[in-house]
């Protein structure tokens, strides 16, 4: 059992609209919710809400990464295929590693429920000692992403990202996560 600290979680709504207030951010408040229900082990978030500016987006995933020490970021919005879409652009700029396996998993999900999921660019990436992941932008979507898909018996038909997050963190010298395992159980090898 590794290091029982707290998680520090980044949280990054990417909205033009939100950001200029239009319309009240699902993103972040439909994270923590889904969070604090997953999560035994102890967090606490950075929450910001940005506009579809792919600057912008490198400088607060840096300030993250570099400055606010969080070992895990989830951003929300900006993964579609229009002109003002640029998360993943902005993700890979300050990245050390690509982790592919995140966006075909997430891609994998959607599907079940749109055609229009392989429209989705959603990346993942490690910077230092930090995983960043590019969520969907809406609330239902994000929390398929996370937990996965279970059949009325409640077992897993398919996998959520979560499942793989906490291993990937422990391999990257973070924190030792727990979770709820009636929500979402991890995968880590057997020692």
């Amino acid at each position: 059992m590794g290091n029982k600290r707290f998680i520090k979680i980044g949280l990054v709504s990417i909205s033009d609209r939100a950001s200029s207030g239009i319309y009240e951010d699902k993103g972040i408040p439909s994270l923590k919710e889904w969070l604090s229900e997953a999560l035994i082990s102890s967090f606490e978030t950075e929450d910001i809400v940005i506009s579809d500016d792919q600057k912008l987006i490198e400088k607060t995933l840096i300030d993250l990464v570099d400055n606010k020490h969080c070992e895990l970021i989830f951003t929300t919005g900006g993964t579609g295929p229009t002109i003002r879409d640029v998360t993943p652009e902005a993700t890979l700029n300050v990245a050390d590693k690509e982790m592919p396996g995140f966006g075909e998993q997430m891609r994998q999900i959607s599907l079940k429920f749109v055609p229009t999921a392989i429209l989705s660019r959603q990346v993942a990436v490690i910077r230092k000692k930090s995983l960043i992941v590019n969520l969907p932008g809406q609330p239902k979507a994000i929390k398929q992403t996370l937990e996965g898909l279970k059949d009325e018996q409640g077992n897993i038909t398919v996998p959520g990202i979560f499942a793989a997050i906490p291993y990937c963190i422990d391999l990257i010298d973070g924190p030792y996560i727990e979770t709820n395992e009636a929500l979402i159980k991890v995968f880590r090898p057997k020692k």
